[in-house]
Formats: C-alpha cells, sequence, structure tokens
C-alpha cells in the first residue's frame, strides 16, 4: 500500500510492525517478520532514511517508528510535489510534441516496430493510453500479442474504457478460446464473432491504430499508424467487419418461465449460432455431446421447430440471444 511512496514490502511491514508495538530490537523485529537480522537490518536503515524510523536514544539498541501523521504527510507531500513537477514536465513534452506535429511529414505518421517485446510493449502502450474505446481484430495466431486476456484490458476497462473486439471463429476452437472470450464478457467487453477476419487490428481511440506486418523472417513487425487517412481506413475496417459480426454472449436475454432455457442452454445456442459443431461446443462448455443434442433437441421442442436454422431465428425472436446493436 506504501510502495507508492518509495516502501518494499519488508519495509512497509517493519514499519507497521514498529507502528504496532512502539519499539523493537532487530532480534524481535526479525523474528516478527519472519526475515534475516542483516535484511532487518537492511529495511530499518532504508525506514531511517525516509525518516519513518530512528535509533531509541533512550533505550541503545531499539528501533522505534517516527509518528504516522507527521513522518508519512510529509512523504505524501513530497510526493504529490514531485508528481505536480512530472505532470507539468508531460504536459510541457505534449505542447512541444503537438507544436512539432501540426504539419507532421508523411513518413511521421506510420512507425515500423519490430521484435516481439516492442510490438507487445506498443500494444500495452496503446490501451493503458486510450481514454475512450478500444477496437481489436482478433484471430487465432498470436504472435507477439496474445488474444483478449490481458492485465491492460483489466486496468483499462476499470477506468471506463469501451472495447469492441471481432474474432475469428476458429479462435473458440482454441485450447484457451471459450476461457478467455468468457473474460472478456465478464469485463462487459462486446464480443463479436466472424468466420475470419481480414487482419489483425488494434484502434485506440480513432487516433492510433497498430497492425501487423506480414514479412518473411521470424521476427514479428508492426505499423503503428497515426491520425491521417490511413487510419480512418483502418477504423472503417474495422466498423465495416463490425457490422457483418455475430455478437456473443447471452447479455440480451430476457425473461423466460421455468420452462424456456437455462444459462448452459443460452451457451449452447450462443456457440452454435457462432458456426461451432456439436462435437466442439461440447469440448468447449466441457459436456457430453449427447448432452448437448440433447439440449438442441429440447429448445427445438419448445420452439416448436424441426430444424436448427428455425431454432437460431426463434431464439433471437425471443430474445434468447442478443442481437447486434
Amino acid at each position: 500500500m506504501l510502495g507508492v511512496l518509495g516502501l518494499e514490502d519488508t519495509q512497509e511491514a517493519a514499519y507497521r510492525v514498529l507502528v504496532s508495538v512502539g519499539a523493537a530490537d532487530v532480534p524481535d523485529l526479525a523474528r516478527r517478520l519472519a526475515l534475516g537480522e542483516q535484511d532487518t537490518e537492511r529495511a530499518l536503515r532504508r525506514l531511517e532514511q525516509h525518516g519513518l524510523a530512528a535509533q531509541s536514544s533512550a533505550r541503545p539498541g531499539r528501533w522505534v517508528a517516527a509518528p504516522p501523521g507527521v513522518a508519512l504527510g510529509a512523504l505524501l507531500t513530497q510526493q504529490r510535489h514531485e508528481l505536480d513537477r512530472a505532470e507539468l514536465a508531460a504536459a510541457l513534452l505534449a505542447e512541444e510534441y503537438r507544436a512539432a506535429a501540426a504539419e507532421p511529414a508523411v513518413h511521421d505518421l506510420v512507425e515500423v516496430v519490430t521484435g516481439a517485446g516492442a510490438v507487445a510493449r506498443r500494444f500495452l502502450q496503446l490501451q493503458l493510453g486510450a481514454s475512450d474505446e478500444v477496437c481489436a481484430l482478433v484471430t487465432d495466431r498470436p504472435v507477439a500479442v496474445t488474444g483478449m486476456e490481458n492485465d491492460a484490458e483489466e486496468q483499462a476497462t476499470g477506468r471506463g474504457v469501451r472495447y469492441r473486439v471481432v474474432v475469428e471463429r476458429s479462435v473458440l476452437d482454441l485450447p484457451t478460446g471459450i476461457t478467455e472470450l468468457t473474460a472478456a464478457l465478464g469485463r462487459d467487453e462486446q464480443v463479436r464473432v466472424v468466420d475470419r477476419v481480414p487482419t489483425k487490428l488494434v484502434v485506440a481511440d480513432r487516433s492510433l491504430a497498430l497492425v501487423p506486418l506480414t514479412a518473411h523472417s521470424s521476427e514479428p513487425a508492426a505499423l503503428v499508424v497515426h491520425a491521417s487517412g490511413l487510419l480512418e481506413l483502418l477504423s472503417g475496417l474495422f466498423e465495416a467487419v463490425w457490422q457483418d459480426a455475430l455478437r456473443l454472449g447471452a447479455s440480451g436475454v430476457t425473461e423466460h418461465g421455468p420452462d424456456g432455457p437455462d444459462g448452459t442452454d443460452l451457451e449452447i445456442l450462443s456457440l452454435l449460432l457462432a458456426g461451432l459443431t456439436d462435437a466442439s461446443v461440447a469440448k468447449q462448455l466441457d459436456l457430453g455431446l449427447r448432452t448437448v443434442q440433447r439440449r438442441v433437441k429440447r429448445l427445438m421442442e419448445l420452439t416448436g421447430v424441426t430444424t436448427r436454422l428455425q431454432l437460431g431465428w426463434h431464439a433471437y425472436e425471443r430474445g434468447w440471444v442478443a442481437r447486434k446493436h
């Protein structure tokens, strides 16, 4: 919790113990922290540098904690001051960048990023820098970046950033496909599926895009596209694919009676409408093949239809699966 003030976990733990016991010598503190005495001594010296602890003048060999209200308050004030300075520096750099980019040269509109690590970092930066929306086209062939699941998405959605993702149908057949899909839907991301996407693509706030380069070399590479006609073209490509894709998830389910479909039925319907076979659905949901077929048959009887095509139409009409919107 106090890491933002520059304290490591061991140092914070030592300070908390000193606050709770009032004073302690190194052996006693080491025992309470389950640390070696050298590590404990090192943590205390670091606390002393921060003004959070000091050796007792009345009781040599013992350490006492500085009052939290005073000591931590001073550190917080210093941290706020440093953040203010950093914010000012960032604002000045941004203004300098805008001034320099007022009439950008053509070669400044696109940058080439080479190497799996560099591509992954740029992908992370795009998401962490987004303030409104991230749009993505996902294939089943990740190279430098995985599909829908990463910590940056957790942070971005936590800040209110909206995600719209279109995945290839084959992504759902991957061993982690349904797990990643469930996690994405759990973050309130909007996910749709198509047979194939034209290219991998990420667009952040319609101001920056990342698109992979197809190369014969084994080293991954990608283009980072800044605001330009090319970026508008990539954004338009995403929107076109999005409009033709089938929405996944059962968030659009309406109320249905006790004889209506349950949650498993809705998952089966959603996956079948996405184009998966009975066997693939059974595998992804960890069900028996005959269980899937029996549930589908029951839904057909419930709706009074004789074909699965009719079942899909009725599922939309009854609100069992979400429509596009």
